[in-house]
């Protein structure tokens, strides 16, 4: 009753009210702190990788890196026949004289027409960083409507990154206003079936509400260091409503256990020391794994990783101050305003209200499916082993890519744009930049290496037979774009990309001597990235399994346990994996999630997936085996340890998976692919982990293990000594 989480519950409840009071100082220090600091935005550099990235920096040496580009697409209004060539030209020549004078814009095109007449486009190249075009696009915008007025029998309509970029935003923001109406109604509703009562019940959602208010703050300070790139806050709302809310259940639950069972013999600042003294410290330990594993993100050497991995630290270990600090104060308040009107009815000669009874033992259901667990252990290792191996199976057909920027939803109108501008023009679709690096007296020499190189793939049908030679300043940078008439994901363009890669470039310009060479561009980037994950998806899982492994030998002094967590984790992580990919790499689902197949899994969501179910699964791991160990430690047989620590926690368990789970499954009606697909794949995790995992497997390979789960600690051996060797009874004795 020494250690940390008790000290601390200790004072709070002893002060509540400063607790409480010094809680909301915190959120609000916190949240002013990051406001007044601001966000540091990941910029371009930050997101280079592979041959493309070094390709983009090399570029952006010479000057010729890629900047914002808007289109404006000019054609026929819907039924009204062809288009009137003339005053399509009038209109664009209008949008382009009203984009020059614009201080966003940098340059300008002349108007060109589709190969059919059917459209007129307007190219306009923006000021600034290309990340940094979504920002100013909306003068552009203003000017593409006002043509659009000024010519109501054509049809007027802006695309381009920027625009683009900007609808994705407002997409995401209304996905998440609409994540919190189904989320938090439907997480308040199964806290009042739980607990039966208002107060309680709201109390961990205020919790998680002030812990992710205190994250996102603290966020913003920390994007000073690791820089934020725009998902940060998705992560934060993800994660801090799953673990603050599970955090402040467990303590909950478990000081609702200890005051039925003291009854009126101790205070209420006496039973939150008792929760304080177990649920506390296995919350601790939930929320350091969680912690730990995110922070095996930053392996990924990635911004976006980087990002996810301190939005996931930062809101759990607030949501675990939040849990050991104010929980008790509230807690604490609580009983003591309960014993007042207990003492006021005392006074006016009322009996007693009767208390509550909170059952402690497993539900009707959970002895059902205990029942035949402990009947035949084997039995149900094999079955449930080799069915999660079943539905992991379908990883072994995984296809990862980057989502393009043609998998966004075309609800965002400038997706639809997009869709128009690339049927009129298909050489947009996407591009290939050779870029040369050399001494300025090779200039010449490069230039004659890369007319050679677009003239070998003038006539390769994978490519449009355009190309465009740019040279730096300095006469050092050199590059070469080759316009693709395919997008990013096909075949034809992937394997073009190889080719110039492995065969034009290296017998034209490398053959030029001390010139450095790279591809980027569009497929370029698109190809890099997935083989970058690729290669850093060993070590991160490797990290991840010694964290997981580590946590649960010092959380249980066991190397058994710790081999056994590892097993459960992949178990789970592989076979909610293996229904992702039959969902969303076939299109059978399409209809009932709401998406457009891609034929793919995104390149983020494997590793993703596996960081955070493992930390979220050392949740129920350290909660449920807590508990056996509990009852192991007072002397009771590990069998029978086992069975009453997986009845006792299952309630609780249910509870806590029924509020992930909906948090998970509101993440999977967005729009944003990616984001579809890590809201479901967690969804089933968390389902597979708490029903299949903790209920099935866990029991039943604890059974067959027996004495030997505890290996190498001696605290459960010393414990059981001491109860065989206790002086029985004088009455059992006679």
């Amino acid at each position: 009753m020494k250690n940390l989480p008790v000290r601390m519950a200790r004072w709070s409840a002893v002060h509540p009210w400063r607790g409480i009071v010094g809680w909301f100082v915190f959120v609000v220090l916190c949240l002013g702190i990051g406001i007044s600091v601001g966000t540091n935005a990941a910029t371009t550099e930050d997101f280079r990788i592979g041959e493309a990235g070094r390709g983009e920096a090399i570029a952006t040496e010479g000057g010729l890196q890629q900047r914002p580009v808007e289109h404006v697409l000019i054609t026929a209004k819907p039924g009204t026949g062809k288009l009137d060539i003339a005053a399509a030209d009038s209109a664009a020549a209008d949008v382009a004289a009203r984009m020059r004078k614009l201080p966003e814009v940098l340059a300008v095109t002349d108007p060109v027409r589709a190969a059919d007449d059917t459209a007129v486009r307007v190219t306009i190249t923006m000021k600034g960083p290309e990340l940094e075009g979504k920002e100013h696009v909306d003068p552009l915008l203003e000017q593409s409507a006002a043509v659009q007025k000024a010519n109501p029998g054509l049809r007027v309509e802006e695309t381009g990154s920027p625009s683009i970029s900007k609808g994705v935003d407002k997409l995401r923001g209304d996905d998440l206003a609409r994540t919190e109406m189904i989320a938090l109604p439907v997480t308040l509703i199964t806290l009042l079936l739980v607990f039966s009562s208002v107060a309680m019940a709201l109390v961990p959602l205020l919790l998680a509400l002030s812990s992710i208010a205190a994250a996102v703050g603290l966020t913003m300070v920390a994007s000073h260091v690791f820089p934020d790139n725009g998902i940060s806050t998705n992560v934060i709302l993800l994660i801090g409503l799953a673990v603050g809310v599970d955090y402040t259940l467990f303590y909950l639950k478990r000081e609702r256990e200890e005051r039925a069972r003291a009854g009126d013999r101790l205070s209420p600042q006496a039973v939150v020391e008792l929760a304080a003294a177990t649920s506390g410290r296995a919350v601790v330990v939930s929320g350091l794994a969680v912690a730990v594993s995110s922070a095996t993100l930053y392996l990924a050497d990635d911004v976006i990783f980087s990002s996810i991995a301190t939005g996931a630290i930062l809101v759990t270990l607030v949501a675990v101050v939040s849990s050991l600090t104010v929980l008790p104060a509230l807690l604490a308040a609580l009983g003591m305003r309960a014993e007042r009107r207990a003492e006021r009815r005392a006074a006016r000669g009322l009996a007693p209200k009767k208390r509550k009874t909170h059952r402690t033992g497993p539900g009707r259901l959970t002895a059902a499916v205990l029942r035949p667990v402990a009947k035949h252990p084997v039995a149900t290792l094999t079955v449930t082993v080799v069915g999660l191996l079943a539905l992991a199976a379908p990883v072994l057909g995984l296809k990862l890519t980057d989502m393009g920027r043609e998998t966004h939803s075309r609800s965002i109108v400038a997706m639809q744009v997009y869709d128009r501008l690339n049927a009129a023009y298909p050489e947009l679709k996407s591009m290939h930049q050779v870029v040369v690096r050399a001494d300025a007296d090779r200039s010449p020499e490069v230039t004659a290496a890369l007319r050679e190189l677009a003239a070998d793939v003038k006539d390769d049908p994978r490519l449009s037979g355009t190309s465009r030679l740019t040279v730096s300043p300095d006469k050092r940078i050199s590059m070469l774009q080759l316009q693709v008439p395919h997008h990013v994901s096909s075949d034809k363009a992937q394997s073009s990309l190889k080719d110039i890669r492995d065969t034009y470039l290296p017998e034209t310009v490398g053959r030029v001597k001390g010139a450095e060479t790279a591809v980027t561009g569009d497929v370029a980037r698109y190809t890099d990235y997935p083989t970058h994950q690729e290669q850093k998806l060993p070590l991160v899982i490797g990290a991840l399994l010694l964290v997981t492994f580590v946590m649960t030998v010092w959380a249980f002094r066991s190397v058994v346990l710790g081999l056994v967590g590892i097993v459960l984790n992949l178990l789970s992580a592989a076979a909610s994996l293996g229904i992702l990919v039959v969902v969303f790499q076939h299109t059978w689902a399409e209809g009932l999630v709401d998406f457009t197949s891609t034929g793919s899994i995104g390149t983020r969501v494997p590793l993703f997936l596996f960081v955070i179910l493992f930390g979220l699964s050392m949740d129920y791991q350290v909660f449920v085996i807590s508990r056996i160990r509990e009852a192991a430690l007072r002397g009771v047989p590990t069998r029978k340890a086992v069975i009453e620590g997986i009845g006792s926690s299952a309630g609780v368990v249910t509870s806590a998976a029924v509020i992930m789970v909906t948090i998970f499954a509101s993440f999977a009606a967005l729009h944003i692919i990616e984001m579809k697909q890590i809201g479901f794949s967690l969804a089933v995790a968390v389902l597979l982990d708490a029903f299949v995992i903790r209920m099935l497997v866990l029991p039943s390979m604890m059974l067959l293990l027996g004495e030997a789960n505890w290996w190498p600690s001696r605290g459960v051996r010393r414990a059981r000594r001491s109860t065989e060797e206790a002086p029985r009874p004088l009455e059992s004795v006679s």
